[in-house]
């Protein structure tokens, strides 16, 4: 994200979903140029870890030139939660289809945002199984 303007406003938000020792990186540039004063930008990266073996790293970059612009980073990384498996699997689901339920609803605010095509082949990324790489992002 690169603001040049004054008062400009960005979020960038980046979800991922590791399993099968897959591994996910963001890795991304915050520039606020010295024209760009008062302007603001955040940056929101959350991860869900599906195994022991996979991973996930952040690496933001930011840069203020502006004495007046502000930029802040959040990163999370979790799990699946044990309770919400059981309950989903108490319910009648088998594992892979809590899972999946689970990750749909790590996706969901992302998704629901989306054109109806993009949220179609979100929704059918999330639904298959990840492949050879273990994840998606």
């Amino acid at each position: 994200m690169i603001h040049l303007a004054p008062r400009t406003t960005s979020t960038v938000t980046s979800k991922s979903v590791c399993c099968r020792g897959g591994r996910a990186d963001y890795r991304g540039l915050i520039h606020v140029a010295p024209e760009a004063a008062g302007a603001r930008s955040f940056c929101q990266c959350d991860s869900l870890i599906l195994d022991e073996r996979s991973r996930s790293d952040t690496h933001p970059r930011i840069e203020v030139e502006a004495a007046t612009g502000r930029v802040g980073h959040e990163a999370s990384v979790s799990r699946i939660d044990e309770g919400r498996m059981f309950y989903l699997m108490s319910r009648g689901l088998d594992q892979e289809q809590a899972i999946a339920l689970l990750v749909a609803g790590f996706m969901e605010p992302i998704s629901r945002r989306l054109p109806m095509q993009c949220a179609d082949e979100v929704n059918r990324l999330i639904g298959l199984d990840m492949g050879a790489a273990g994840a998606v992002g």
